[in-house]
């Protein structure tokens, strides 16, 4: 979605890139798992399903990036990108499941803490800055919007690991063990409140709200105030991913227009609604005396 390159090669980069990052991410996902296991500790655990949940957007990322490229087909009359919306759904269920699984196995541990080992720890914690950090890097270059999101995601498990090594820094010289727990917990409630937004965004785009009201309104007045037109109804401005906008709406003219001045005033409308990016428009006019044949 988003941005279009002139030739292959610029269309691989991204592609490229996501794939690169989405197998490294989903490699150290699995070690983290197990790591988390075995030394013990509920913030590594908590920190896999953050990383879980990135792998998983990695991973939809290089399949949009890929499917992007298609044309639309008679069954995918709009083009893959409502894909995306599907995707951020699942990710959200499988980040509430693994943040509801962290917080089941950490709270217990605040009246019963468990010495995690801190050694153990710090070595994850070294090893998941790095390669967060190099996947940081390599997405870095680029230019596409997944490629710049991801990025963000990718910048905040750095700290999330860099929060993980200071806890096992702290752990070799006090007996605090309580401290594992405690950073698991402020872990998944930050993953759950992005999720929170995320989700209510996904489902509104879901439903075909308006992705900005103050757009729509801004629409309404540009289409109104065009020379010829008396009314604007049926104004309908919904959202295939939250990025590409789609806008239908009837014009009723003031007056019955010639074939040339109708032309005219398509012009007008396409240079009206330029500012507004939209992926997709179907503008009707009816005439004076026309019944609108979706008027109830």
């Amino acid at each position: 979605m988003g941005h279009h390159h002139d030739h292959d090669h610029a269309k691989d980069m991204p592609s490229s890139r996501l794939g690169w990052a989405f197998f490294l991410n989903f490699g150290f996902t699995i070690i983290e798992f197990i790591g988390g296991v075995l030394t013990n500790s509920t913030a590594i655990l908590a920190d896999a399903v953050h990383d879980l949940g990135d792998t998983l957007s990695l991973g939809l990322a290089w399949l949009l990036n890929k499917f992007g490229n298609k044309q639309p087909t008679h069954q995918f009359t709009y083009g893959y990108q409502r894909l995306n919306l599907v995707g951020a759904l699942i990710n959200a269920m499988v980040l509430i499941a693994g943040s509801a699984w962290v917080l089941v196995t950490a709270v217990p541990r605040l009246w019963d803490p468990q010495m995690p080992m801190a050694d153990g720890m710090i070595a994850l914690a070294v090893l998941g800055i790095a390669v967060n950090g190099f996947a940081a890097y390599k997405l870095s270059k680029g230019k596409t919007l997944n490629e710049r999101v991801i990025n963000w995601h990718l910048l905040e498990d750095v700290l999330g690991w860099v929060a993980v090594l200071i806890v096992g820094v702290a752990l070799l010289f006090v007996d605090w063990p309580i401290l594992d727990p405690l950073l698991s917990i402020a872990f998944t409630l930050f993953i759950l409140i992005n999720v929170a937004r995320n989700l209510w965004a996904t489902l509104r785009l879901f439903v075909q709200a308006t992705p900005d009201q103050e757009t729509y309104r801004n629409v309404a007045e540009t289409l109104q105030a065009l020379p010829e037109v008396a009314d604007v109804h049926h104004l309908h401005f919904w959202s295939l991913d939250g990025e590409s906008h789609v806008l239908t709406a009837h014009l009723v003219l003031a007056r019955n227009l010639s074939a040339e001045e109708s032309g005219e005033l398509k012009q007008q409308i396409d240079e009206a609604l330029l500012k507004y990016e939209l992926s997709h428009t179907t503008i009707e006019l009816e005439h004076p005396d026309e019944v609108c044949r979706d008027s109830p």
